[in-house]
């Protein structure tokens, strides 16, 4: 595996591997890797030639009270991760190589961002949209994979790459979780003792929401109160929202029909935890998907 740390040598790589006819798998990441992204690099090794992975804590989608100076960093052990996991090329650029001066032109976000976490966190997809693009075009990837977990995010992806007409196959992978149902996440180590007992609690209230909708149950309200009432006796969090919503467009829906997510999130002492279930009806019955 090399490590990269210029935008120049990135491209030079591209533009050799392309040349020799080589498909590229890219894997974007902030680092500080985890189970979940080692699944994206092995799905990536799986399907492509080349496997890029990319370490970089965007600035551009942190707020001014969000947490990017504390946004947890480990190079050196992320590194040993995405050689053992059979990364190619690991790029990791700093701020001043990605951002040499203030963007002349920065990404608006126009649809998918209303809902959910993009509620209070004006500006975050504008800043993930744009540094994906960024990224796009320096690693000119076949495909480019992306967690589920984070189902606001794919989808956004889902629409820059629609609506820009990037020549990229998007592939989401299933959450990677931990024995207990958590959902793993860079920001888990922030938790508590007593609130990672607890966390659990997030995939469990959403499985008892996927529960009642196979049972029959299709009013979104019912099952939205059910998962709260969930959440607020066992998580040990602050309740920030549950919504079932279109997938990926995530407008609200009166009762559930076609592909639709149910997410959550809460707020710990030092951690805000998110998570999700994406299921598709089928014939009035629902197929579970991730």
């Amino acid at each position: 595996m090399k490590v990269i740390r210029a935008v120049a040598q990135l491209r030079d790589i591209v533009h050799t591997e392309k040349k020799n006819g080589q498909t590229i798998g890219f894997v974007p990441t902030m680092g500080f890797l985890h189970e979940g992204h080692i699944t994206l690099a092995k799905q990536a090794r799986k399907e492509n030639d080349v496997v890029i992975m990319s370490i970089f804590v965007n600035p551009l989608q942190f707020g001014p009270n969000e947490d990017y100076e504390r946004y947890p960093r480990d190079p050196e052990h992320d590194t040993e991760l995405a050689k053992s996991c059979g990364v190619d090329y690991l790029f990791m650029p700093s701020v001043d190589d990605m951002y040499p001066d203030e963007p002349a032109v920065v990404l608006t976000v126009k649809k998918r961002t209303n809902a959910l976490c993009g509620l209070k966190r004006e500006g975050h997809f504008d800043g993930v949209a744009t540094v994906v693009l960024k990224l796009f075009h320096m690693t000119e990837p076949d495909k480019a994979y992306f967690g589920k977990k984070d189902a606001q995010q794919l989808a956004v992806i889902y629409g820059l790459v629609d609506s820009l007409n990037v020549s990229v196959t998007i592939v989401g992978v299933d959450t990677v979780r931990e024995k207990d149902g958590l959902a793993k996440s860079s920001r888990n180590v922030y938790l508590l003792p007593e609130e990672r007992e607890k966390a659990p609690a997030i995939y469990n209230a959403l499985s008892h929401a996927r529960e009642a909708l196979e049972a029959g149950e299709i009013n979104v309200e019912r099952l939205r109160e059910q998962a709260i009432d969930y959440l607020r006796d066992h998580s040990g969090a602050e309740v920030e929202y549950v919504e079932i919503l279109s997938y990926p467009e995530l407008e609200p829906v009166r009762k559930v029909e076609r592909m639709i997510i149910i997410a959550a999130a809460v707020q710990y002492k030092n951690a805000r935890l998110i998570d999700n279930v994406i299921l598709t009806m089928e014939g009035g019955a629902s197929c579970f998907e991730q």
